[in-house]
């Protein structure tokens, strides 16, 4: 009935690739082909999926002819500020979006923060060199600054680009990297803005963290006008319902309990669960054996596993997959 249909789908290329194709993995997609290809394959002849750089993504999912659904940055949403339906914090990806300056002697160990790094540039008469890809949330962060608003009020920084160059305040200069961000310090710029997933790099090229900008994760996101369709609305809400059974297994575990008729109150006071447990009497010679079934969060098991061992013979432990509430 919908066989001829097909929903369009965008996928990180980068560094985001491995981690976005092991989640679908476990949402149930397998995703295969050529690890240079831009077009690979799913296990759905419903989806069609192109790769492309996640910075771009979220401009692409506007309008009739954009992409249905794709998976980004937070980070890459907020900087291109486009119009469309964030549906699903995938909760992987994450990074810190950061401000680093050179980890060197002398005039950078007065450089604590943003406004010690706008205080003592000032005081020195030189102007501020920032490199990154994150032009606009790099100007909407000094800007709210308070050393930025008492020295240059509501002057925004200078903006510079290979093909324009904008902002009136040439005090603190803008430069659009395109990758390699961390080896510019110090000869071409002062400092930079860029994500971190663990710091390597970062220290590796003897910079320093002097501030956290703000925080991203990859997101599932949907072209506005694609939800308003409904069979490409209900197939967005499939795939993000598989992608939140995902999101509930992580942190869960499935456990199944052999007790005893007479520890079993006392078993099913001490666990929770998303719902009621499952409760079966055991098949057997002996009688008056049960075994409860549910699922609970890793850090309540850690919890109650004193009780459960007092109170349960066998224990098994399994992590699920997914966890998806048909009921929602």
């Amino acid at each position: 009935m919908n066989g001829k249909k097909k929903l369009k789908m965008t996928l990180p290329k980068g560094s985001l690739e491995q981690k976005i194709t092991e989640f679908l993995k476990s949402a149930g997609y397998t995703i295969t082909g050529d690890s240079r290809g831009y077009r690979p394959s799913i296990n759905d002849e419903e989806i069609e999926i192109k790769m492309l750089r996640p910075q771009e993504i979220p401009k692409y999912l506007t309008g009739d002819e954009g992409f249905d659904l794709g998976v980004t940055g937070q980070d890459w949403v907020k900087e291109n500020k486009t119009d469309i339906a964030q549906v699903l914090d995938l909760e992987t990806g994450k990074v810190r979006i950061v401000l680093c300056v050179p980890d060197l002697p002398g005039f950078w160990e007065k450089i604590k923060n943003l406004t010690t790094f706008i205080d003592e540039f000032h005081r020195a008469g030189k102007p501020i060199r920032i490199s990154t890809e994150y032009i606009n949330t790099t100007i909407a962060y000094l800007m709210n600054n308070p050393a930025y608003k008492q020295y240059w009020g509501d002057a925004i920084p200078q903006v510079i680009t290979p093909w324009q160059t904008w902002g009136s305040n040439s005090n603190v200069r803008i430069f659009l990297s395109f990758g390699a961000t961390e080896a510019k310090p110090p000869e071409e710029v002062d400092a930079i803005i860029d994500n971190t997933e663990t710091g390597t790099t970062i220290r590796a090229n003897k910079l320093k963290i002097i501030e956290e900008v703000d925080k991203s994760s990859a997101i599932l996101i949907a072209n506005k006008t694609s939800m308003q369709d409904e069979w490409k609305r209900e197939k967005i809400m499939d795939i993000a319902m598989l992608c939140r059974g995902v999101i509930e297994a992580k942190n869960k575990l499935h456990i199944f309990i052999n007790v005893h008729e007479r520890n079993l109150k006392s078993v099913l006071e001490v666990l929770p669960s998303l719902k009621g447990p499952t409760v079966s009497k055991l098949m057997g010679k002996e009688e008056g054996w049960y075994g409860v079934n549910t699922i609970i969060s890793q850090e309540n098991f850690l919890k109650i596993i004193t009780q459960l061992r007092k109170l349960a013979q066998g224990l098994v432990v399994q992590t699920p997959r997914q966890i998806i509430p048909l009921d929602i």
